[in-house]
């Protein structure tokens, strides 16, 4: 079983897939994002390319990548950039790098700073549209979704599924944008399956 790397969303925290993982019986490096949520923040950390340098400090040999919303930038960017060493990725809620406002996604923003009004304000600027690279993706893609996500509908689950060559989408009833937490035994069967295909 290749190594896993559990990238969270904007909340930052490392504990984020940690039940998923448990239920899974999956282990792996959980990344904290400094200065976003309540973690605190670290010289040096001013944007999304240095969470990607971030992560790709800790790339090699090949991975798995299971990420959450903003993390699912993170890890495209990464099977962009180290093809050869991000083997299998698994996404969750995430506008994955490409539009969401055309596609029915609501405004997270302001929700976000009343929650963390101490988190950084670069998590608010606008994110690189990987639209055009995604078909280069190769990596077999799980796509985990909830129908009741008003921040990343399915509609954008669809979008990155028509994109990416090798995907599969997987939607929740009644999930959240939370769902690796809300529904967390059932997305870690996913999960499991997932990266333990040959």
């Amino acid at each position: 079983m290749l190594k896993t790397l559990f990238l969270p969303g904007a909340s930052g925290n490392a504990s984020f897939w940690k039940p998923v993982a448990g239920h899974a019986r999956l282990d792996g490096v959980f990344f904290a994002w400094p200065g976003l949520g309540a973690e605190p923040p670290q010289p040096g950390i001013d944007g999304i390319d240095d969470l990607v340098a971030l992560v790709s400090r800790e790339i090699t040999e090949p991975v798995n990548i299971v990420a959450q919303s903003m993390g699912g930038v993170i890890a495209l960017t990464l099977a962009l950039s180290l093809p050869s060493l991000v083997k299998r990725l698994v996404l969750a809620v995430t506008s994955g790098g490409v539009p969401v406002a055309d596609l029915g996604g609501s405004d997270w923003r302001p929700d976000y700073f009343a929650a963390f009004p101490r988190a950084a304000r670069w998590i608010a600027d606008p994110v690189t549209d990987l639209s055009r690279r995604i078909p280069d993706i190769d990596a077999p893609t799980l796509l985990l979704w909830g129908d009741m996500d008003p921040i990343s509908p399915v509609a954008v689950g669809e979008r990155l599924s028509s994109l990416l060559p090798n995907a599969r989408l997987c939607v929740f009833p009644g999930a959240e944008h939370d769902l690796a937490q809300t529904h967390a035994e059932a997305v870690a069967v996913e999960v499991r399956r997932h990266l333990m295909s040959a």
